[in-house]
């Protein structure tokens, strides 16, 4: 990869690396409706700066109507679903735990696209990675199994629940979006969320209790400009430049790196289950990935990976 490659790498990877941490943070204030719905509302903003700013692209009625249906759908389990869950579950299980689950979506991806996608199927190496990533994810349930802690067991659900809709999300768009810009398919994706995730706000929660603290604003900005618009820019970026399997492989560094946040931010322990559970997690990502064959993503065939 080229020195800008490089650095989109590992900006992308940094950014989505930090935003358990910063969701931990909003979450001890906000209630994960609103920290999701000022997320969407400051990602799709920021996406709309990123398309006025690129002359290539052109932001019309015209153009966007007729994918108005299909993001409706994308939006709700590709971005709101996914962050509310992940969010609701980060008030019960530690921010490092949250990041080495959401990790396994890879593993959810192998097994839908293996039965909705025809050139994608499973071989011996992708099922050895599934077993090994599924492994480590029992070992992070283990120590709720055996307890008597049924919310931290829930949230842990929840998170695990968000990679599965993730990898649903990525086949929905690799088979049903054709033709349509990476940037405008991800503005369409958070201002559908935003709109969802603000109605549903309004309706549910009365009064809406906002933010005070302004630690909590600092995370909710990071989280909508930096870890939804900015984040998923530079990884359509890296995918046109050098292709998905090698772009894929940004998705080792946020659970590392949340693991690490976490303990030194937040004080959260690091036992021998989570440890051994990520690395299991991350060699069994490692393992599905080198049978990927594809050199270069077309453009009509974007997805948005997930974050949080």
């Amino acid at each position: 990869m080229s020195p800008k490659d490089w650095l989109r790498f590992w900006a992308a990877g940094l950014i989505w690396g930090t935003s358990f941490l910063w969701i931990k943070i909003a979450v001890s204030e906000v209630s994960p409706f609103v920290l999701v719905g000022f997320r969407t509302l400051f990602g799709t903003l920021g996406m709309l700066g990123i398309i006025f700013l690129n002359k290539k692209l052109q932001l019309t009625w015209h153009s966007l109507r007729p994918w108005l249906g299909i993001f409706a759908f994308i939006g709700l389990i590709n971005v709101a679903l996914p962050f509310v869950l992940i969010s609701w579950g980060e008030q019960y299980i530690p921010s490092g735990i949250a990041s080495v689950l959401n990790s396994t979506t890879p593993l959810f991806t192998i097994i839908l696209a293996a039965i909705f996608l025809h050139e994608d199927r499973l071989t011996l190496p992708r099922v050895l990675g599934l077993l090994t990533g599924f492994g480590g994810v029992v070992m992070l349930f283990l120590p709720e199994l055996s307890g008597s802690h049924i919310e931290n067991l829930l949230g842990l659900g929840a998170v695990l629940v968000a990679s599965a809709c993730y990898a649903a999300s990525g086949i929905v768009i690799k088979r049903k979006v054709h033709g349509l810009k990476s940037e405008l398919q991800v503005f369409l994706q958070y201002a559908f969320a935003a709109l969802i995730m603000w109605g549903f706000t309004l309706s549910v929660e009365r009064p809406v209790i906002l933010p005070a603290l302004p630690l909590t604003w600092i995370a909710l900005l990071w989280l909508g400009l930096l870890g939804s618009s900015l984040a998923s820019s530079l990884y359509f970026a890296l995918l046109h430049s050098v292709g998905p399997t090698r772009a894929s492989t940004v998705t080792y560094i946020p659970p590392l790196l949340g693991l690490l946040l976490g303990a030194i931010f937040l004080g959260e322990s690091l036992g021998w289950q989570t440890l051994i559970g990520g690395v299991l997690i991350v060699f069994g990502i490692m393992l599905v990935n080198k049978q990927r064959l594809p050199s270069k993503l077309p453009e009509s065939e974007d997805g948005q990976p997930s974050e949080d």
